[in-house]
Order: C-alpha cells, then structure tokens, then sequence
C-alpha cells in the first residue's frame, strides 16, 4: 500500500483509505491545529522514538458510552473507602510523563516520545487536552489523559502506582462524562479489559457518524478543575 505522505498542509486522506492495521498517513507534526484535525477526522498519532510521525484510524474502534460504564462491587468499595482523592486537571505533565514510563505488556519501550509530550502539553495550555488524577497521602499514584472535542473525550493512556488508582481516576472520567452529557469515550483500539468495563467496538464507518454528532455539541475549552463537580 502506498501511504500518503503529509505536507505541510493540514489536511489528511480519507479514514476509509486506512490499511488493516489502521494505518493512514506518515510525516506531518504535531502541532496542535494538526492534532485537532486529526481527532476530528477519527484519526490519531501513534509511533515509536527513531519513527516518523504515524497516523492511525482504525476498524473497528472501541468506544464507552457513559450510560454503559460497568461498575465492579470491587471498584464501588474502592470509590467508597477514601483511599484516593481526584483531582482534574492540575498535574498534567506529571500524569503524562507517568504514562510514558509505564511498561506496557507485549510493547518495547512508548509511542508517548518526548515530541508527543510537549504537544499534548501545548493542547493542554489550550484547555483541549485533560487529565483525571488520583492521589493517595498527596502523592499522585495514578491518573489518565486524553482530550475533548464535541461531546467526545479521546483517552490517550492510563497509568498507576497502586492496582486501584487508574480504574479510580478512569471512575470520575466517566461521571464527568455523565454530568455533562458526553455521547462517548473513545478507547481506540479494542482489548479485553475494555470490554469488561462496558466498552464495545463500532465500525470506522459508524464511529464516524457518531464522532460528527459529537463535534456538533461546544467543547469544554479551559481547565475542568473550574467547572461545577
């Protein structure tokens, strides 16, 4: 397959022109008109350090209603003992360099590079990029980030120091998501872990039509830790 090879001009081929593997496009930057673009069309970056910049939209995509989201009695008893605190929005940076370090099973070394850290700062520092964060005696010790466009939040990656912590933080993405009247979470890829939370997989073709319904709704733009909880 030939793959399209971006210029500097923002735009992207057609999702549908993605190999098996959801591949689309190479080359291009992560600046942040690019990366918005790019999730507005169901597309995202994902490459290794020593990699151009790779571009993927695959199918099937797995996405979490909110309405969906199943709550283990194990997690409900995690949400009511206090253990952990979250915050929204107050350490990203920390939360994503945190994601970037954690090992992966099956995977050698992140596609998190130091070039995808300073962009989803830069949206971040633009109120498009968000995190949840959970803390224990004041010590972050798990979280996760993505970005929201529509009524849509993109998840990028999770992370914890203790086993509880992201399904924690992944807990309050979701009543956020409720609260204000998010149509999806989108989890990219599918997995099994995924699934038992509630998510499913959807086709390119229907995540597409939802994701332009999504962008129909106003974004929430700036820091959510000033929005009502």
């Amino acid at each position: 397959m030939d793959y399209r090879i971006l210029s500097k001009r923002i735009e992207f081929p057609h999702p549908s022109s993605a190999d098996e593997d959801g591949l689309l496009a190479i080359g291009g930057d992560l600046s942040p008109d690019r990366l918005i673009a790019a999730y507005k069309n169901g597309i995202f970056p994902w490459y290794s350090e020593g990699q151009p910049i790779l571009w993927f939209s695959p199918d099937p995509r797995m996405v979490l209603y909110p309405k969906d989201f199943k709550r283990s009695k194990s997690l409900d008893r995690v949400l009511r003992s206090g253990r952990f605190e979250i915050r929204i929005d107050t350490n990203f940076e920390s939360v994503i360099r945190a994601c970037a370090a954690t090992p992966r099973r099956n995977q050698d070394g992140t596609w998190i590079t130091e070039d995808m850290i300073q962009a989803y700062i830069k949206l971040h520092r633009l109120g498009i990029a968000h995190c949840f964060e959970a803390y224990r005696a004041n010590e972050l010790v798990g979280g996760l980030y993505g970005l929201s466009l529509g009524a849509a939040f993109f998840g990028e990656s999770m992370f914890h120091d203790n086993p509880d912590a992201s399904k924690f933080a992944f807990a309050h993405l979701v009543a956020f998501a409720l609260q204000n009247n998010f149509r999806f979470i989108d989890a990219q890829t599918p997995s099994d872990h995924l699934q038992s939370l509630g998510a499913e997989e959807l086709d390119r073709k229907a995540f597409l039509l939802q994701l332009g319904q999504a962008l129909e709704s106003d974004s929430l733009i700036g820091p959510w830790n000033l929005l009502p909880q």
